[in-house]
């Protein structure tokens, strides 16, 4: 193969800081107020798991699938490890929400002092503004570029509430702004804050926009939401448990789970951030939630679904891919045909059986063939010639047979790696109808060095075959020695002898011809068997065993998805 298979994986690995384990002394203990806020943190257990298997998996597929496809997974890589090494001890929480909604005084409420403007004007919220209860979350406010001007804290001269100690609170502006710039600013601290409370009010909790542009989008990440229903003060009796049941149906549509009963999911509660009511509630949820310190390894593990979702259609197919052994045995049974291995075998089988009549046969038959050779224009025995059809590798046929065997490698495999498999089967037949070309000459050459094996009875046809001879002859010279009178005379013995001979020299060559056609049979069969052989070990090497490289990574890569998910996934 062309690529190695460690191809954008072993740089990777080479130069990866370790960025989801323990940092240990990596630096980040500078500052003053490290010593009392530990800087960064540990992702262990499950999550360290999944986002090892993500790096891996994006190694693996970097030369097999688009940069795009893998953008969504590089980044949340990066935010993991941008997230780590930041507070561990701070949970960002974004509070969103639509103009008029009430979030700036429901920020304020929680703050207990006025941090973000609230009025009349719209929007009011131009940029975020961040409200911190505790010391050393510097480095999360400028990782979302909020600048020192816009940082707050609570109740001025003290740090607030305790439950809220580790508490980043940031209001964003209105996600409904009719100004681009904010709708930005929003969508871009949504990828970058642990937790979200989406703020919204009687009128417009069912706004299409918001259910379709955010929460339907974010439904995985319902352990790290907050849906919290502003100004209930405006709706008269029991029209706020009403209103409140009917935004739980909304978000059951959008996919996102709720925590009711002790279950995961989004909180959903009612508040007035007005009068105070529900406030307090909040207040004490939010203070739970901050001082399990786990909102960022949620969030991120939320990330982690969302990018095994967008990936799943690349890594996970129908069926089960593979390359079995009946593809295998068809794929060298074609590679057989084109490379003519059976006519070779018949080539050999007659070739054997040739030798045999001329070993075996009378003196005086070959006397005659040397003779009509002799009286053959050119000379020789005319030379098998193939017909043109029949050239020693049919291309077509082996183009045919790794288009067939890749077909069948590829089936049930995503696009893109049914692509690789293809495109490494391609390169591998690239100089395999010559391979094929050079093993047909080696099988059909006449002089190739080694002469087909004699059986044991051969030696002793020939000597039968060289006494009828010498019977002839003594027979002949016994008449010749009768008619010049040396001998004396007796026409029946040297005629029997004669006639022995003349009989029995075809006999010879007759029982010969019978007794080769097993031994040149089995002959031609072991050259066809070594033809078929050589033939499907070249495929073999040169576009199989390709072939099986790419699957086998399909499989790791496919095993590195499944650790991702978090699912068991079958592999073929």
């Amino acid at each position: 193969m062309e690529q190695g298979w460690d191809d954008g994986l072993i740089a990777r690995r080479a130069n990866d800081r370790a960025v989801y384990d323990d940092p240990g002394a990596d630096g980040d203990t500078a500052g003053g107020d490290c010593a009392h806020v530990p800087i960064g943190g540990t992702y262990g257990g499950t999550l360290k798991d999944r986002l090892d298997a993500l790096r891996d998996l994006v190694g693996l597929s970097a030369t097999r699938l688009e940069p795009a496809t893998l953008a969504e997974a590089g980044r949340v890589l990066d935010e993991a490890s941008a997230r780590r090494r930041l507070s561990s001890r701070h949970t960002v929480v974004a509070i969103a929400g639509a103009t008029g909604s009430g979030k700036s005084t429901l920020i304020n409420a929680l703050a207990g002092v006025p941090v973000s403007e609230t009025g009349l004007r719209r929007p009011t919220t131009a940029a975020p503004i961040a409200c911190t209860w505790s010391e050393g979350a510097a480095g999360l406010l400028d990782r979302l570029a909020i600048p020192g001007r816009l940082r707050r804290r609570p109740l001025a001269g003290g740090d607030g509430d305790e439950a809220l100690q580790g508490l980043v609170l940031v209001d964003l502006p209105d996600h409904d702004s009719a100004l681009t710039a904010h709708r930005a600013q929003v969508d871009r601290i949504l990828g970058l804050v642990d937790a979200v409370i989406w703020v919204v009010d009687p009128e417009k909790y069912a706004d299409a926009a918001l259910h379709e542009r955010y929460l339907r989008p974010l439904a995985g990440h319902a352990d790290v939401s907050f849906v919290v229903l502003n100004q209930i003060d405006r709706l008269p009796g029991d029209a706020a448990h009403q209103v409140l049941d009917d935004l739980r149906r909304l978000l059951d549509e959008d996919g996102m789970a709720l925590g009711e009963h002790g279950e995961p999911g989004a909180t959903v509660l009612a508040v007035s951030a007005l009068t105070g009511e529900g406030v307090a509630e909040l207040r004490e949820l939010l203070g739970a939630f901050v001082q399990d310190r786990t909102a960022a390894a949620l969030r991120l593990s939320a990330d982690v679904d969302a990018a095994a979702l967008r990936l799943r259609p690349v890594y996970v197919g129908l069926g089960r891919p593979g390359l079995g052994e009946r593809s295998q045995e068809h794929f060298g049974a074609r590679l057989a045909v084109a490379v003519g291995a059976t006519a070779a075998g018949e080539a050999a089988e007659r070739e054997w059986r040739r030798n045999a009549g001329r070993a075996c046969g009378t003196p005086w038959l070959r006397l005659w063939r040397w003779y009509e050779r002799l009286r053959t224009p050119g000379g020789g025995e005319s030379a098998e010639m193939p017909p043109a059809e029949d050239e020693l590798t049919a291309r077509q046929r082996v183009e045919q047979a790794v288009r067939v065997v890749a077909d069948e490698a590829a089936h049930g495999l995503p696009a893109p790696w049914a692509q690789a498999v293809r495109e490494a089967a391609v390169r591998g037949a690239r100089g395999l109808p010559e391979a094929l070309d050079e093993l047909a000459v080696q099988a059909r050459e006449p002089k190739s060095g080694k002469r087909p094996p004699l059986p044991a009875w051969w030696p002793v046809a020939v000597l039968m075959q060289a006494s009828m001879t010498l019977l002839q002859i003594f027979g002949a010279l016994w008449l010749v020695g009768q008619i010049i009178g040396v001998l004396s005379p007796g026409l029946l013995p040297p005629v029997l002898v004669m006639l022995a001979g003349i009989v029995g020299g075809p006999l010879v060559e007759w029982a010969c011809a019978a007794a080769a056609r097993g031994p040149a049979h089995r002959y031609g069969q072991e050259t066809e068997r070594r033809l078929r052989e050589a033939a499907a070990s070249c495929g073999r090497a040169m576009v199989l065993d390709p072939i099986a490289a790419e699957l086998m990574r399909y499989r790791e890569v496919r095993q590195q998805y499944a650790t991702v998910s978090g699912r068991r996934l079958r592999t073929g």
